[in-house]
């Protein structure tokens, strides 16, 4: 009988789709919207940015705390409801800002449910030798929905529907995700059957024992990953809410904005590939160390983006950092902690780390408006970054609490 291909494959494959619909089209195409909502309901800026801001706040660090109880295939599936209802309440809002901050809020739910961490928690469950490899194709489905939400989903929707309509169909096609939950994926290989596969020598995860949040919460390492995630994913998200801004200060075309983002894109997929396959074979933290020093050694580079070469250097680093960087946080933290405490550590890193993405753009901002410029802005990102890195660097080796078999 010929051999058949491991089943893991299939559920890497499934959260592909998965990320691609309830993280990479939805949540990249939102931004999308917002001159929509402006032009009927005469919102200012901070009111029409508000949605992502409170609902960040408020919904995930309570929801992350959740993740560690339930089964992720059906986290996912509940997740993409909310999504689906979420969107069909955007689109039929009438111009109440507390209404769309809740709807927002019920984004979040399904943000946090049907996104990252419960197929990085599945992958963790399937996977052990090539964890990293699992987790680079599943992610590789956010940067391509990403990249197909704006040109190919919410553009033509808009265009010939209307906004309303189009936010509804993409609430819709979240839905799409069912299906492929319920057939295709299992929370672990013993649902199948089936083993989890064998580590490979490089390996040296912790035992998969199920530490306690007051536990984790009692170690250092888990401390530094924290506040190393949360410094790293602020630096990313305050270059990425200000990049378009910061290149319409210098007087850039639009054009080349839109080739910068291109770039970014790009090499962000090639990020997630390329790091999933060292992080199988060589020591996951220097990997990520290496991805968190990506994020902050290129923002220096801004300040020359008058040169159209410096543009796309940036985005070539800069892009590839972005994409290593949220991969690799769960597999250095199955690696410290063992990958029954996955579902808790990612609970607590992965939402603070999106808290810190929400908040601390809103302080960039704030010094433009007080300089008249990005300098000093530019130094405390590219400082935040560092200190992320470092955050990283200091972190053990192995586990500080390995299991032997002896």
């Amino acid at each position: 009988m010929p051999n058949r291909p491991y089943y893991g494959w299939f559920i890497a494959a499934s959260c592909f789709f998965i990320l691609a619909m309830t993280v990479g089209m939805p949540m990249y195409a939102m931004p999308f919207f917002y001159d929509h909502y402006i032009a009927e309901f005469g919102w200012d800026r901070a009111e029409t940015t508000s949605g992502f801001f409170y609902s960040t706040l408020l919904i995930l660090p309570l929801a992350g705390l959740l993740v560690h109880r339930f089964s992720p295939r059906k986290l996912i599936i509940f997740g993409a409801a909310c999504f689906a209802v979420a969107f069909n309440c955007l689109g039929s809002m009438d111009g109440s800002l507390a209404f769309y901050r809740l709807s927002w809020c019920l984004v979040m739910v399904g943000f946090v449910y049907s996104g990252p961490i419960s197929s990085q928690v599945l992958l963790a469950n399937w996977f052990n030798r090539n964890r990293g490899k699992a987790m680079g194709l599943a992610y590789l489905g956010l940067g391509v929905g990403g990249a197909m939400s704006q040109k190919f989903v919410a553009g033509p929707l808009i265009e010939a529907f209307g906004w309303r309509a189009a936010l509804q169909v993409m609430g819709g096609l979240i839905l799409l995700v069912v299906p492929v939950a319920l057939l295709a994926l299992r929370d672990k290989p013993s649902d199948k059957g089936l083993e989890a596969e064998p580590a490979s020598e490089v390996s040296r995860e912790a035992s998969s024992e199920s530490l306690t949040f007051g536990v984790l919460l009692a170690r250092w390492p888990f401390w530094l990953i924290t506040i190393g995630s949360f410094l790293s994913i602020a630096a990313i998200g305050s270059v990425n809410q200000h990049m378009k801004l910061l290149f319409l200060d210098a007087n850039l075309s639009a054009s080349l904005v839109a080739d910068t983002t291109f770039v970014i894109l790009a090499s962000s997929l090639l990020g997630r590939v390329i790091t999933g396959w060292l992080a199988d074979r060589f020591s996951k933290k220097l990997v990520m160390v290496c991805a968190y020093l990506l994020v902050s050694l290129p923002v220096p580079l801004l300040y020359l983006i008058d040169q159209p070469l410096m543009t796309y250097l940036f985005g070539a680093a800069f892009g590839f950092g972005l994409g290593a960087n949220y991969m690799l946080i769960p597999l250095v933290a199955a690696e410290l902690f063992g990958t029954g405490s996955l579902a808790r550590v990612m609970g607590i890193v992965w939402p603070f780390g999106q808290v810190g993405q929400a908040t601390l753009p809103f302080l960039v901002g704030a010094m433009h408006d007080s300089a008249g410029s990005y300098d000093a802005a530019l130094a405390v990102v590219f400082a935040i970054g560092m200190v992320g890195a470092g955050c990283i660097a200091l972190l053990p080796g192995r586990s500080p609490r390995r299991s032997h078999s002896n």
